[in-house]
């Protein structure tokens, strides 16, 4: 039920940035509807590609349904949604919190080691809104200094050590998800960033 949950929160939550980045290149119809099932499932399928178990939307229409319903929905709002002040960075935020939970969780419900549990928990994070940006040609969140795979991989390290301690459930999944959401929602906010590399001088 709890990765039930995630799932569906990360899915329609990216949908919508996906749609959003859509409706900004002033997209037709059909690309709102691809943009939003391209961002929305992306994370999640490269996860379960790597696991090497079956891919979740294509044993549930509903995850399609979701994305479809987003698309369709963002072609009429979208514009209402833009007056809400950065949408799109912090509807991202939303998403990666959850899916950074939910990677993680799914890795460790499978057998496998809390190492690859947290790469995982940052791939399924990031990889949807990665493919977003690179094919809508947009300057992606990953190359900037701001805070953007540090909150995933906060999120996703902060749940396995929660459940390596017994800690599991919604306990955990909300003390992760909301440490990852206030790293990056404070990177949108306050410019947080981490310190950059420096080549040192000659």
């Amino acid at each position: 039920m709890l990765l039930q949950v995630l799932d569906y929160l990360g899915v329609g939550v990216f949908a919508i940035t996906g749609a959003i980045v859509a409706s900004r290149k002033q997209m037709d119809f059909i690309a709102f509807v691809f943009f939003a099932i391209l961002t929305g499932m992306g994370g999640g399928t490269l996860r379960d590609l790597l696991l090497g178990v079956p891919v979740f939307w294509v044993h549930s229409n509903t995850y399609l349904f979701v994305c479809v319903a987003v698309g369709i929905a963002m072609w009429f709002v979208a514009h209402i949604v833009e007056r809400l002040g950065k949408p799109l960075r912090w509807a991202d935020a939303v998403g990666l919190s959850a899916y950074s939970v939910l990677g993680a969780a799914k890795t460790l419900s499978v057998g496998d080691t809390p190492l690859v549990a947290v790469s995982m928990g940052v791939a399924t994070a990031t990889f949807g809104g990665i493919l977003r940006d690179v094919i809508a040609g947009e300057p992606s969140a990953i190359v900037k200094s701001e805070i953007y795979v540090s909150a995933a991989f906060a999120g996703a390290g902060c749940y396995v050590i929660l459940a390596m301690l017994g800690f599991g459930g919604w306990w955990a999944s909300a003390a992760a998800a909301g440490l990852a959401f206030v790293l990056r929602g404070g990177a949108i906010h306050f410019g947080w960033t981490l310190p950059g590399y420096k080549s040192p001088k000659p």
